[in-house]
């Protein structure tokens, strides 16, 4: 980041980074991934580690962070998988040695695997624990932690992840949000609103109704008070595209158009061209 970006971000003309989830194009090779998100105008890019980046492939690690840097891309994050079981935990030293070659300053994680209406208090608190511990490793490599804000886990509402944070109480652990499945805008707004302090990065993407793609500037309004909330806090912050409609590379041009309009990094109103 050069110095006037640094300043445009502390004085809240922008303070979010456009960039991309590598899952997006799973079947794309990391080389091309790169080319492409750079020649969208994207600066970042999220790492997966399910394809791209696996956690014990040391040469596929150094081969996406070069493709990267190649690009003048930098690393986001690492996108991993680790669901902070007990079964896991002694794996996560690896996914933070990955990070670390990747040059990923922080490392996406899971809030177990079942929603929090479903666990126990017990279930509940095995997942603290591991979480507690993940972070700890991480601070030993100097990395963040940030939670995948999702259904399914204990992430599914505001109010559990709050709480699942104040639990954990680690300071390098925060979280992700991404619009909750079919929440209206408002509420989709009212969440993100509760959350924002603790918000180290946005997955960026319109699904309405349901699971159905659309183009991101088909809920514009949606995004626009998002990028609203984050700039007023002026706290840097990762904007990360992701799922955009059938997973097709041809249209993250005008994707990633898009956010940088919606997210501060351009003057005016969306233009007809963006929004086709």
């Amino acid at each position: 980041m050069t110095g006037s970006e640094t300043r445009d971000r502390a004085q809240g003309t922008t303070v979010t980074r456009p960039g991309l989830c590598s899952v997006t194009f799973r079947q794309l090779p990391a080389a091309e991934v790169a080319r492409r998100a750079a020649d969208a105008g994207l600066e970042a890019v999220e790492w997966g580690a399910d394809v791209h980046a696996p956690a014990t492939e040391p040469d596929m690690l150094r081969a996406a962070r070069e493709a990267g840097d190649r690009h003048g891309l930098t690393c986001s994050s690492y996108g991993s998988y680790f669901r902070a079981t007990q079964d896991e935990l002694a794996e996560f030293p690896w996914t933070a040695r990955a990070a670390v070659l990747l040059g990923a300053p922080r490392v996406r994680v899971w809030a177990g695997g079942a929603g929090s209406a479903a666990v126990t208090p017990q279930e509940r608190g095995a997942t603290v624990d591991c979480l507690r511990e993940a972070a700890r490793i991480g601070a030993d490599h100097g990395l963040e932690l940030a939670l995948e804000f999702h259904s399914g886990t204990l992430t599914d509402t505001v109010d559990s992840t709050l709480r699942l944070l104040d639990e954990v109480g680690e300071d390098n652990l925060l979280t992700y949000w991404q619009p909750p499945l079919d929440a209206p805008d408002d509420e989709a707004l009212a969440g993100l609103s509760q959350l924002v302090d603790r918000v180290s990065a946005v997955h960026v993407f319109s699904w309405w109704p349901g699971n159905r793609r659309l183009r991101l500037a088909e809920r514009a309004e949606l995004w626009t008070g998002v990028f609203g909330l984050l700039n007023e806090r002026r706290v840097p912050m990762d904007a990360l595209l992701e799922f955009v409609p059938c997973d097709d590379p041809e249209v993250l041009a005008h994707e990633a158009a898009t956010l940088r309009r919606v997210a501060g990094h351009r003057r005016g109103p969306l233009p007809q061209d963006v929004l086709r």
